[in-house]
């Protein structure tokens, strides 16, 4: 499933700079995988678009292609795996290394999703039954966390 997220605060086109990542998870037992794939403006620090499925090309695409057009044409960073490789055009790839600190802001999300959201712990007695909920909670947690965003940024304004 591929789900594109609103409200985001727009963009300034100089400085559209993506991290991509994805984080391991689970429906029901541990061998129903479910990979979860965010894209994360560096400026906003919102999420604007997230996938869920295998850990593989396909899912890198639909990744890809839920991404706004906007922000397609600013700089992503990811790591090294082979999908982001494939999927996004080389000018605007940037593959590195987590000691870079490149993708750190993605990462503390994942972290956050993590603490906050206990089926999406590794060892953890709460877990999703169906992939439905699994992605219900998800897209609820993501659409509270850039609702919390978009009304610091909105603050900031009237000061």
């Amino acid at each position: 499933m591929t789900k594109t997220l609103i409200p985001t605060v727009p963009a300034d086109r100089t400085t559209l700079t993506l991290e991509l990542d994805e984080l391991w998870s689970f429906v029901c037992k541990k061998v129903n995988q479910c990979w979860v794939w965010f894209a994360l403006c560096r400026k906003t620090r919102q999420i604007v678009a997230f996938a869920l499925g295998d850990r593989d090309e396909i899912t890198c695409w639909k990744l890809w292609r839920a991404i706004p057009q906007v922000y397609r044409q600013g700089t992503c960073y990811t790591d090294f795996w082979s999908a982001y490789q494939a999927v996004i055009p080389d000018e605007q790839h940037e593959p590195v290394g987590k000691e870079t600190g490149e993708t750190a802001h993605v990462e503390r999300f994942n972290n956050t999703l993590r603490q906050r959201l206990a089926r999406f712990v590794r060892k953890t007695l709460s877990f999703s039954k169906s992939q439905l909920m699994h992605e219900i909670c998800l897209r609820l947690f993501i659409w509270r966390y850039n609702m919390d965003i978009y009304a610091r940024y909105l603050q900031a304004l009237e000061l």
